[in-house]
């Protein structure tokens, strides 16, 4: 009915609403008018009219919230809603019924109930007195139909929530404004007992007349004050509180705890919801420790990239460059030391290099022996990727010779175009880039073996610069594998003696 009736859909929320109100109208003239037994006649003219004052009632409270609710059925009609617009619709949405009878309670009940109690007075010739015992008696079924409508209220504007609730972002600013749980017990369980017992004293009350009436609506209050209190504190202990205990799990997992757990205290839908969400929980803890688990042996911007799910299967092609660097002298120093210093060498001086790598915005593609090959400008594009292998290159030099290792590295910088992407098989796949440009990075580092250089960079990476630099040609250099010599270049002071300056170039981590 919603799907169909878009703006119009108020009058089912009419309909629905009034059926309801009209149903306890009606019994309750039946109720009031059995400790008075007048002509049946009197008792159907009180009935319709009730039925008509109540109607009536709902309808101006409807109408009122007409201009609520066609905000809310206007989104619906937006071509493209913002983000903004569609939170502010839900809120609207979803606190809609409690607006509308905290803004019209009062009103709607004044309508049905004083002019129904005036005429009862009149038709069953009750007096002033007999007026104000009908309309105590009238209090106890108002306070029920109120919560029955409100129920029926919320389940005809379920539609309206569903559909805006669809297009919510996953992380969008939710604020509580609906009446809590433990203040609907609160509200509710009362009307229900104290309605109930109005009915069950008039059905076996033997004495009419308005004090008989005036009794019952004491007794039957009492009684259901009384024992809803009790009922209500009861279900909020055995309901809220078990929910609370998940809500608040629920805030220290999204702090980053994944360690909390839920009593299951119950064998029932809240136990059940308990030991979900520790189930939930425990995935999440097992996600992020493997998570931990795949971040130390890949880059972590490999890994939150993978992990996203937003890289192609068939990979990029992208400009970047890409800086190879080598142990010098290893294989003389691993003939004459133990397999395990050897390792603990090798990691000690990883530990140096790895953080130079990525304080410049680089990722580390792959650890080759003695050897390291990172990339700069992919997976994180950086217009000045240039910039920040040539400064990675010479930081990472000067930092090992300072070092407590006794060993110096060698490194070779190229820029061009290459694929980068996830390339294996067999459920087994590494990120990782191919082309050219990896290959003579590679060769160019090998070629400062025949310079004497730390760092050698190509002409491609040296146009690739954004920043002016100082560079020493070197000339042309054979590369293995390439039919022409390439021209290489040495930044300024970057000799196997000399101290390195071009470090400044260095800019803090960010696109761009």
């Amino acid at each position: 009915m919603y799907e169909r009736l878009g703006a119009r859909y108020w009058l089912v929320m009419v309909a629905g609403e009034g059926a309801v109100s009209v149903f306890v109208a009606l019994l309750t003239i039946a109720i009031v008018t059995s400790y008075y037994d007048p002509p049946f006649s009197r008792v159907a003219v009180l009935g319709a009219s009730a039925a008509l004052f109540t109607f009536v009632a709902i309808a101006f409270a409807a109408r009122r919230a007409q201009p609520m609710l066609l905000k809310i059925v206007a989104w619906r009609e937006t071509k493209a809603p913002t983000t903004e617009q569609t939170v502010a619709a839900w809120e609207a949405a979803a606190t809609f019924t409690l607006r509308q009878y905290t803004r019209d309670l009062g009103r709607v009940n004044t309508i049905a109930i004083i002019p129904t109690c005036g005429l009862a007075a009149v038709l069953l010739d009750l007096g002033w007195g007999g007026f104000f015992v009908v309309l105590l008696a009238c209090v106890i079924p108002a306070a029920y139909a109120t919560v029955l409508s409100y129920s029926v209220g919320e389940f005809l504007t379920r539609p309206l929530i569903q559909d805006i609730a669809a297009a919510l972002p996953d992380e969008f600013p939710f604020e509580r404004h609906g009446l809590p749980v433990s203040k609907r017990l609160k509200i509710g369980l009362p009307a229900y007992t104290a309605f109930a017992g109005l009915a069950v004293a008039a059905i076996l009350g033997g004495h009419p007349g308005s004090g008989r009436l005036a009794l019952s609506v004491g007794v039957a209050l009492a009684v259901g004050v009384a024992l809803s209190s009790e009922l209500t504190m009861l279900l909020t202990r055995g309901i809220t509180d078990p929910i609370a205990e998940v809500r608040g799990a629920m805030a220290q997992v999204r702090s980053g705890d994944y360690t909390v757990r839920v009593p299951v205290a119950t064998s029932d839908e809240l136990g059940e919801l308990a030991h979900d969400f520790n189930l939930m929980a425990l995935g999440l803890e097992e996600r992020e420790q493997m998570r931990t688990a795949f971040g130390t042996y890949m880059d972590k911007q490999v890994v939150q990239l993978i992990l996203s799910g937003q890289f192609p299967d068939e990979g990029v092609e992208v400009d970047v460059s890409i800086m190879f660097c080598d142990v010098r002298g290893f294989t003389s120093y691993a003939e004459n030391a133990a397999a395990t210093d050897v390792i603990a060498t090798l990691n000690r001086l990883f530990a140096t290099i790895v953080p130079i790598v990525e304080g410049h915005g680089g990722h580390v593609d792959k650890f080759m022996g003695d050897g390291l090959l990172a990339v700069f400008g992919a997976p994180e594009p950086y217009a000045d990727h240039a910039d920040r292998a040539v400064a990675a290159a010479c930081a990472l030099v000067e930092a090992v010779r300072q070092g407590t290792t006794g060993l110096s590295v060698g490194a070779g910088v190229n820029t061009g175009r290459v694929v980068a992407g996830s390339i294996g098989g067999a459920g087994r796949l590494n990120f990782s880039v191919i082309g050219d440009a990896v290959n003579v990075a590679a060769r160019v580092e090998a070629a400062t073996r025949q310079t004497g250089d730390d760092v050698l960079l190509t002409a491609a990476t040296r146009d690739a610069l954004v920043r002016p630099l100082d560079l020493v040609s070197r000339g042309t250099v054979p590369l293995k594998g390439k039919t022409d010599p390439i021209e290489v270049l040495s930044p300024a002071r970057s000799g196997s003696s000399e101290a390195v300056v071009s470090v400044s170039i260095v800019r803090p981590l960010g696109p761009g």
